[in-house]
């Protein structure tokens, strides 16, 4: 998975000028994407929250600030609630039919003067292999494009971490480039990365 979605910018303070400028970007909102329903976090999703910061790969490659910690994983859920005061948007993934916690993704680094954003996401242990992530980072993006009118989505994840590669592709991110040791993971270490980046003019195929 890419970087922590509730980690601060990777991006100079000039090139967020219209996070400045606002007070609010986004508003809560709720999408219904086929079998799948992405929303805001609330306190129901606390237990969920928890064991997914338990789980290994998450840890690794993108770890919730709670660490399993309930006072702390509850108050992370209220924060983005209201994502973030509008300045971001956090929407959790949900099967309809179950009703339990499948994944996470963030829309960040949200720049309107350069129309621009940066994706980020995680999938939690028992919905791996469903294409949960594919599903929600494809409607999450088709979402930044026409509720937001952005031109460019971008994501980044660790060279060593191909299914987050495959994600990307599947969902019509190209890949760009790679950048040498850029970002500090949760393993301490500073790795390599992917940029994987989309236009709104790009064409995206078949996404199975």
């Amino acid at each position: 998975m890419p970087a922590d979605i509730s980690s601060a910018p990777r991006v100079p303070s000039g090139k967020i000028r219209a996070m400045d400028q606002l007070d609010r970007i986004v508003e809560p909102t709720e999408i219904v994407a086929g079998r799948y329903q992405l929303r805001p976090p609330s306190p129901r999703d606390v237990p969920d929250m928890m064991a997914m910061a338990l789980d290994e790969d998450i840890r690794l490659w993108n770890p919730l600030p709670s660490g399993g910690d309930e006072e702390t994983a509850r108050a992370w859920a209220e924060r983005w609630a209201d994502f973030d005061g509008g300045t971001s948007g956090l929407f959790c993934v949900y099967e309809a039919t179950e009703g339990r916690l499948l994944g996470m993704v963030s829309l960040h680094k949200i720049d309107l003067e350069h129309s621009f954003g940066e994706l980020g996401y995680r999938v939690a242990p028992w919905a791996r292999g469903r294409g949960v992530a594919t599903v929600a980072v494809r409607t999450v993006t088709d979402w930044a494009f026409g509720f937001l009118g952005l031109t460019r989505m971008q994501l980044i994840h660790a060279v060593e971490n191909p299914a987050s590669c495959r994600v990307a592709d599947k969902a019509g991110y190209l890949l760009e480039g790679t950048t040498r040791s850029s970002y500090r993971y949760g393993d301490g270490k500073l790795h390599d990365e992917h940029l994987h980046g989309r236009l709104a003019t790009d064409p995206v195929g078949d996404q199975r």
